[in-house]
């Protein structure tokens, strides 16, 4: 007898809304999503799946480029910090999943070459679980 096929969730959407919740609970107000908001905020937060691996049936390990921007180099790596810290601390369920494993890498500055906008960046590796079809 063969497994049920599983669906795994759309990361950048599950890991956007974790980290809206986490931020706006910290009272900072920044857009998060997958695209460049229109007209461009002062500060916002980008998400981008960048690969990853299928850990079992019922397990995907998305990695996720985090882009963080902000007014000026200090502003684009406080909002940085805050989401590699919430985001490298989060696991449990959430919006039907469960977040394991969380890995963060190291920072990197990363000026916007076409804005001219300050931004940093950090890789999120996380387990995410999948459900059966």
């Amino acid at each position: 007898m063969s497994a049920p096929p599983v669906a795994m969730p759309d990361a950048v959407a599950v890991v956007g809304a974790r980290l809206r919740a986490l931020l706006t609970a910290r009272g900072i107000t920044a857009p998060v999503g997958s695209m460049v908001p229109s007209p461009r905020p002062g500060r916002f937060v980008r998400l981008e799946r960048i690969g990853g691996s299928t850990h079992s049936i019922v397990t995907d390990r998305p990695r996720l480029d985090v882009h963080c921007w902000g007014a000026d180099e200090g502003d684009a790596h406080d909002l940085m910090q805050v989401c590699r810290a919430e985001l490298g601390a989060a696991r449990g369920r959430f919006a039907g999943t469960t977040f394991a494993r969380p890995e963060t890498g190291g920072p990197q500055w990363l000026p916007d070459k076409v804005s001219g906008q300050a931004r940093w960046a950090f890789t999120y590796d996380v387990t995410l679980r999948g459900e059966a079809l």
